[in-house]
């Protein structure tokens, strides 16, 4: 019994101790006084051709505190009214009261949490401030930002794919740093995208293989089964026909795919409805898909689809989609399962029309018409 005792009384220490050091633990912290923060401007218009230059300066007052703390400070930006729930921030060193954000590094927090670009959009700031695992936050300042579309180009991770084929497309052969590219749209190992090769008739042509930063130093190419499998420094991979080819390689698990996709038009809008198609030529000078003239009707729809079978359709995101002349869009693959039903494309005058797919970044195809 005396034992028993013991253990409880030990056990009632012990739960003592620990709750006295959780209380110790909440009052160790304490904000003395709010961090405040202001902004030299209340509206600014980014430009991707001012990208590295400064559009915004803010200037701020530290939190203060009872003890003696090393913090982490960050200006925190929202859109207005949903409470930070989504935001992004521009991080500045402990000893800064005052700091400037570029054009590109606003634009990036502001396509972080979903402002429409090319708008007026109403943002929230304040400076966030971390103690350890504790977050303090200043007054919020408002903001108008016009946002710009971020190049893709610039946003997504990519690999390269230089080969022989690469300066008849518009490159140049064996160049990495001009060559086609594939994309990572999920920003991660696996890379897609579109390549075209006019000639595969001499030993030497049609290949390729992968490299990334643009340098030879990491390149990967078959590992000599023609399985589908990579390895560093591996065999040139040769295409076996002439045509446009979907490239998917996921370079963490050394693997790939290469499957011929010759696109061309077709739909109750062209002169030959849904029986064939119309195809698409490669044009090496702007590195674009072109049908330089069609005629399409306004009263019915169209789609572009690859070896005249519907496993591979460009299309609407999920609805059909009047098309304006000389405005780009953003085209989906349904392949790559972005696309929610069954979407076409409509014009809203009948007339004949050039029709151009930009296939060189998957993680934005464009399509344009324009009114001839």
């Amino acid at each position: 019994m005396k034992n028993l005792f013991k253990i409880l009384a030990l056990v009632f220490t012990g739960l003592l101790v620990f709750s006295c050091e959780k209380d110790e633990d909440q009052a160790i912290i304490n904000e003395t006084s709010a961090g405040k923060i202001a902004a030299d401007k209340s509206a600014i218009v980014l430009n991707e051709l001012n990208a590295n230059t400064a559009v915004i300066s803010f200037t701020w007052t530290k939190p203060t505190f009872n003890i003696a703390v090393v913090p982490n400070q960050k200006v925190e930006f929202g859109i207005k009214g949903n409470s930070f729930k989504k935001s992004a921030t521009v991080d500045f060193s402990n000893d800064m009261t005052s700091g400037s954000v570029t054009h590109a590094a606003m634009n990036a927090a502001m396509f972080a949490i979903g402002a429409t670009p090319d708008v007026v959009n109403d943002i929230e700031v304040r400076l966030k401030t971390s103690v350890g695992s504790a977050v303090f936050y200043s007054n919020v300042i408002a903001l108008k930002v016009t946002p710009y579309t971020p190049n893709p180009d610039l946003v997504y991770p990519k690999i390269n794919v230089p080969g022989s084929y690469a300066g008849a497309a518009g490159y140049a052969n064996w160049t990495p740093a001009n060559s086609p590219n594939l994309f990572s749209p999920g920003k991660n190992d696996e890379y897609r995208g579109f390549i075209w090769i006019n000639t595969v008739s001499g030993d030497e042509d049609g290949k390729y293989k992968f490299s990334i930063n643009e340098d030879w130093p990491g390149n990967k190419g078959d590992d000599g089964t023609n399985t589908g499998k990579l390895k560093l420094d591996g065999a040139n991979v040769k295409a076996p026909a002439v045509g446009a080819y979907y490239i998917k390689v996921n370079w963490a698990a050394n693997t790939y795919s290469s499957v011929l996709a010759n696109f061309g038009v077709i739909g109750d809008a062209t002169p030959t409805g849904w029986g064939s198609d119309t195809d698409f030529v490669y044009n090496p000078a702007t590195k674009t898909f072109v049908i330089n003239s069609i005629a399409l009707s306004s009263t019915g729809v169209f789609k572009f689809r690859a070896n005249d079978d519907w496993a591979m359709k460009f299309q609407p995101k999920d609805a059909d989609q009047t098309l304006v002349s000389g405005t780009a869009v953003q085209s989906y693959l349904s392949a790559e399962n972005t696309v929610t039903g069954d979407p076409a494309y409509k014009v809203s005058q009948a007339g004949n029309y050039k029709i151009e797919l930009d296939l060189h970044n998957s993680a934005y195809y464009k399509l344009t018409i324009t009114k001839l």
